[in-house]
């Protein structure tokens, strides 16, 4: 069969789609039955299969099936934003109930007109001399004192990776990642033209096997990682595996992204401590503060540091000198240090309401972390339980969000806590849990 031939049996699928002929949960038949039906070889049908797929009409899980996902993507969609569900278990902003005033305070005076007219003016990615020694001394960690000659700053931690990665990863390059990832980060390669290599996981991270393995399918020129709770899976590496994979990194000559985005919820040493000439650390003060007063970090080595200061620039992701004025503001007077401390023990909090609301369900989590991992019942699907949750005004996010391969994604979905009231939370983790308890069938998904 033809290429052509084989995207017409994909847009004849597509139709049905369209048509309301298959209906969002729908489930495809097997691939050895749709190619009995249509007298085609099982391998074209699995290239039918993939091509639904790509275009985002299907969605697979693993020793599930395929089913469909009633949500067309046109070009590369970037993951979803905060659509005012009333409990919000999908985005991870932690903000506290006192942080506002912190913030106020520390920014008092900020809006007088002197100290207004230099906050108002232009940027550059490196910041100034006091940003730069304010932002090293807050960014270190145990082992790790990185120089201020080594900053460079952003807008948001996504302009950080894409920074990182422009710089590292040339165009039609290949990256390897864990094989559940940050959502954000497949859309940022396909737009610079990065092709994402999943890297198999245990129980520890990233196994150094998988690297070696995927670097010679087929030449790696970076690996990008969550070393610290990683999201979706929550997991902490040891200091063993960490010392595993540098060795591995430096016998393949790779380059290591690490995103310590969530490290500020743990005091595990980055693993730029123990090899800065190879890692260039990413971080924000997204989660430290708040999404509306962020700030952008990248601690590089100093052979890629001017590489990278053209990438922020030539990518328009320059920080704005607000943005500079209060983080620098809220870093030397100890507020974002304090609100730190806050979110360490409310993060704690919250998983101890969820260790209870959801005991007996497959929970996998990290104490400290802001989000959990759940397996579902056998007799639910994630697509399905996301869309049953938000009849409860309840948003979820299904594990194929963090799948680097398409088809690939296993029954799960990722609980943020950070977002709700303490009470919001409880309340709408008991309602999961009893809509989990209950069976599929029980709900009309496909209204």
């Amino acid at each position: 069969m033809t290429r052509t031939d084989y995207l017409a049996l994909a847009d004849t699928v597509a139709a049905d789609i369209a048509s309301g002929s298959l209906k969002p949960g729908d489930r495809l038949p097997p691939q050895r039955d749709f190619a009995d039906r249509h007298g085609i070889a099982a391998s074209t049908a699995s290239r039918v299969y993939a091509e639904l797929l790509r275009r985002g009409l299907v969605v697979g899980e693993v020793g599930r099936g395929t089913f469909v996902s009633g949500q067309p993507r046109r070009g590369v969609e970037a993951p979803g934003e905060p659509r005012g569900v009333r409990i919000d278990l999908e985005f991870n902003f932690p903000m506290l109930p006192e942080q506002s005033a912190l913030i106020a305070r520390s920014l008092a005076g900020l809006e007088r007109a002197a100290e207004l007219e230099l906050a108002l003016g232009p940027a550059t990615s490196g910041g100034t001399g006091a940003i730069r020694n304010t932002a090293a001394a807050f960014l270190a960690e145990g082992a790790w004192t990185p120089s201020p000659d080594q900053l460079v700053f952003t807008g948001a931690g996504r302009q950080s990776i894409a920074a990182a990665l422009a710089t590292v990863v040339p165009p039609g390059g290949r990256c390897g990642v864990e094989m559940l990832t940050y959502p954000f980060v497949k859309g940022i390669a396909a737009r610079l033209g990065v092709s994402l290599v999943p890297l198999a996981m245990d129980e520890d991270g990233v196994r150094p096997e998988a690297i070696r393995q995927a670097h010679r399918d087929g030449h790696l020129s970076a690996i990008y990682l969550q070393p610290t709770v990683q999201s979706p899976l929550g997991m902490t590496m040891s200091p063993a595996r960490r010392a595993d994979l540098l060795s591995m990194a430096e016998t393949l000559n790779l380059v290591v992204i690490e995103d310590n985005v969530y490290g500020f919820l743990d005091s595990a040493t980055p693993l730029a401590a123990h090899a800065p000439e190879r890692c260039i650390v990413v971080d924000s003060l997204s989660k430290k503060v708040a999404p509306g007063l962020n700030l952008g970090f990248l601690v590089t080595p100093p052979h890629l540091r001017e590489s990278v200061m053209a990438a922020v620039r030539s990518g328009g992701w320059t920080a704005s000198g607000y943005a500079f004025a209060a983080a620098h503001r809220m870093m030397s007077d100890g507020t974002v240090a304090e609100l730190v401390r806050l979110k360490r023990s409310d993060a704690r909090q919250r998983q101890a309401i969820a260790a209870d609301c959801l005991a007996g369900f497959d929970v996998r989590a990290n104490g400290k972390g802001y989000h959990l991992w759940l397996t579902l019942p056998a007799h639910w699907r994630s697509q399905a339980l996301v869309a049953a949750a938000a009849r409860h005004d309840i948003g979820l996010t299904p594990s194929t969000a963090f799948a680097v391969t398409a088809g690939h994604a296993p029954n799960a979905v990722r609980l943020a806590l950070a977002g709700p009231s303490m009470e919001l939370l409880d309340s709408g983790l008991r309602t999961l849990a009893g809509i989990l308890n209950a069976r599929e069938d029980d709900f009309d998904l496909t209204e």
